[in-house]
C-alpha cells in the first residue's frame, strides 16, 4: 500500500499569506514608482535601476545577519515578525518622498525589513517540511506570495482610476494590506527550535568551510543568474516607452506575476520528482528568450510577450533556487547559507540593475536586455560545468 504524501505543514501556509498580503502592499507602491520616479519626479533611468538596486542589495546584506542571529538563537519567529513590521512601518514614507533621496531611504527601510525577514522565513519553511516536500512547500510558499504580486498591481489600477491618477494617495491606502502581514505573523505563525550544534555561522571565512563546495556551486550559479535578472522596474519602463498609459503600467507586473503565480506551484512540485538543475536550465532559457523578445520586438504585444516569458523563468527559478540551497546547506547553518545566499545574489542584481539603467541612458533599452541575455546565458554555462558536482548532491 502506496503511503500517502506528508502534508504541507500550517506554519507554511500563513507563511505563504503573510507573503501575499505584503506583496499586495509593496506591488502597489512599486507597480507605480518607475514612474513615478521618472515622470513626477523627473529622475533618470539610471537613477531607477540605481536605487533599486541598492534597495535589493541592502536586503540581501541584511539576511546574512538575519540568518546568523536565527540560527544563533533557534529561533525565527521574531525575526520574521521585525523584518515584516518594518516592512508595513516604511510604506507611509514613500506617499511622502519628494526625490531621489527621499525615495531610497524609503526603499531603504523596505528591503531591511525583507531582508531581516528573508532568510528566517526560508529557514523556517525548511525547518517545518520533511525533505521530500520542500519542493512543494516553497512552491507553495511563492505561489501565494506571487498572488499578492500581481493583485497589488491590479489593485494600482484601479485605485489609480478612482482616484483621478492620484499616486501618492495611493501609497497611502497601500499600508492596509501591510498591517494585516504583521497581524498574520503574530496570530498564525508558530515558530520551531532551529537545530543548533557545535557549528557556528558564517561571519569568519574560517566558518565557511562548513557550508561545503555544493552551497557554493549553488552560490556562483545564482551570482550569474543575479546579474542577467536585472530589476522589474526596467519592464515597467519598456511598456511605457511603447506607449502604455501612465494608470495601466501597472499591468506589466500584473501579466508577469500571473503567470508566476500559476508556475511556481507545479515547479515546486516537479522539483520533487526532477533533478532541480533541469528547472532551472529551463527557467534559465525563458529568461534569455524574454530579453531577446524585449530588446528586439516593438509595440505592447511583443512587450507583453517578453513579459510572459519572464513569469515563467521566475516560476521555474525562484523556488527552485531556494530549495537547492535547503538541500545543499547542513541544518545547523540553514539560515546562515539562505543569509549568505542572498547577500551574493543581492550584490549581483546591485551590479546587474546599476549596469542596466547606464546602458539603457546611454545607448538605450536593447543594449540593457542584450547584455542581460549575454549573463543569462554565462549562468547556463556554469549549470552545465557544474553538472557533475550537483548530480553528487541530489540537486
Amino acid at each position: 500500500m502506496v503511503s500517502a504524501r506528508p502534508k504541507i505543514p500550517r506554519t507554511v501556509w500563513v507563511l505563504g499569506l503573510v507573503s501575499m498580503f505584503m506583496d499586495i502592499s509593496s506591488e502597489i507602491i512599486h507597480a507605480l514608482l518607475p514612474v513615478f520616479m521618472t515622470v513626477t519626479l523627473g529622475l533618470s533611468v539610471a537613477t531607477v535601476g540605481l536605487v533599486d538596486g541598492i534597495a535589493e542589495a541592502t536586503a540581501s546584506i541584511t539576511k546574512v545577519f538575519s540568518g546568523y542571529l536565527s540560527d544563533r538563537s533557534g529561533l525565527r519567529k521574531p525575526l520574521i515578525l521585525l523584518g515584516y513590521g518594518l516592512g508595513a512601518a516604511s510604506k507611509p514614507l514613500f506617499a511622502i518622498a519628494t526625490g531621489a533621496l527621499p525615495v531610497l531611504g524609503a526603499r531603504f527601510a523596505d528591503r531591511i525589513g525583507k531582508g531581516i525577514r528573508g532568510a528566517p522565513r526560508d529557514a523556517l519553511v525548511a525547518d517545518v517540511s520533511p525533505p521530500e516536500t520542500r519542493g512543494r512547500a516553497f512552491g507553495l510558499r511563492q505561489s501565494l506570495d506571487t498572488v499578492g504580486a500581481f493583485a497589488g498591481p491590479l489593485i494600482a489600477i484601479g485605485l489609480m482610476l478612482l482616484l483621478a491618477g492620484d499616486m501618492r494617495l495611493v501609497f497611502w491606502i497601500a499600508v492596509i494590506p501591510g498591517l494585516i502581514a504583521v497581524a498574520l505573523v503574530l496570530v498564525g505563525v508558530e515558530d520551531r527550535q532551529a537545530p543548533t550544534g557545535e557549528a557556528r555561522a558564517p561571519l569568519r571565512v574560517a566558518d565557511l568551510r562548513p557550508l561545503g563546495r555544493a552551497f557554493w556551486v549553488v552560490a556562483l550559479v545564482g551570482v550569474l543568474f543575479s546579474l542577467a535578472r536585472i530589476s522589474e522596474a526596467f519592464l515597467v519602463l519598456r511598456a511605457n516607452g511603447e506607449g502604455l498609459p501612465l494608470a495601466w503600467t501597472p499591468l506589466v507586473l500584473v501579466a508577469m506575476y500571473i503567470v508566476y503565480a500559476l508556475g511556481a506551484y507545479p515547479a515546486g512540485i516537479l522539483s520533487d520528482r526532477l533533478p532541480s538543475r533541469r528547472l532551472l536550465l529551463a527557467g534559465i532559457a525563458a529568461l534569455v528568450g524574454s530579453h531577446l523578445v524585449l530588446a528586439f520586438a516593438g509595440g505592447l504585444a511583443g512587450v507583453f510577450a517578453g513579459v510572459v516569458l519572464w513569469g515563467i523563468h521566475m516560476a521555474l527559478t525562484q523556488g527552485t533556487l531556494a530549495k537547492m540551497v535547503a538541500d545543499s546547506a547542513p541544518a545547523p547553518l540553514m539560515g546562515s547559507a539562505f543569509g549568505l545566499f542572498g547577500v551574493l545574489t543581492g550584490l549581483a542584481l546591485l551590479v546587474g540593475s546599476v549596469a542596466g539603467g547606464l546602458l539603457w541612458d546611454a545607448l538605450g533599452a536593447q543594449a540593457t536586455f542584450l547584455a542581460a541575455a549575454g549573463f543569462a546565458g554565462a549562468s547556463a554555462l556554469a549549470v552545465a560545468l557544474t553538472q557533475a558536482r550537483l548530480s553528487r548532491t541530489r540537486i
